[in-house]
C-alpha cells in the first residue's frame, strides 16, 4: 500500500458557498469519508482554517524567525486534506475524483515517497 495526500485547493477570491451549499458540501464529505473507511483506505482526513490564521517559522541565522500569515499570498491556498491508502495511483486518482465531487472543489492527488508499512 502507498500513502497519498488529496489535497483541497481552495480559490483565495472565491466566495464561501451558502449555508445550503455548504450543508450539502458536508454531507457528501460525509459520504466520501465513509466510503473511504469501508473501503480501508481511510487514514485521515480535515479542513483547515484560512492562510490568514497560519503562524509561519522559517530558519535564519541559526534561529528561528515566527511570522504571522502566509509566507507568500497566491490565487488558491490549502484548504483542506485527506490522507489515504491505496495499491496504486489509479486508485488514488479515483478517490480524488470523488474528493473533487464531494467539495465541488480542486484536488491535487500527490504520493508520499515511501511505501505505507501494512
Amino acid at each position: 500500500m502507498q500513502y497519498y495526500l488529496l489535497s483541497v485547493i481552495t480559490p483565495a477570491d472565491g466566495t464561501p458557498p451558502g449555508p445550503e451549499a455548504m450543508a450539502e458540501i458536508v454531507r457528501n464529505l460525509d459520504t466520501f469519508h465513509a466510503e473511504l473507511r469501508e473501503a480501508g483506505a481511510w487514514v485521515f482526513a480535515g479542513g483547515l482554517h484560512g492562510p490568514e490564521t497560519a503562524t509561519v517559522l522559517r530558519p535564519r541565522d541559526g534561529d528561528v524567525l515566527v511570522t504571522d500569515g502566509p509566507y507568500a499570498e497566491g490565487k488558491e491556498y490549502l484548504g483542506g486534506i485527506c490522507l489515504i491508502k491505496a495499491p496504486d495511483l489509479d486508485a488514488a486518482l479515483e478517490w480524488g475524483r470523488k474528493a473533487t465531487r464531494a467539495t465541488t472543489l480542486p484536488v491535487e492527488v500527490r504520493p508520499f515517497m515511501h511505501q505505507a508499512e501494512e
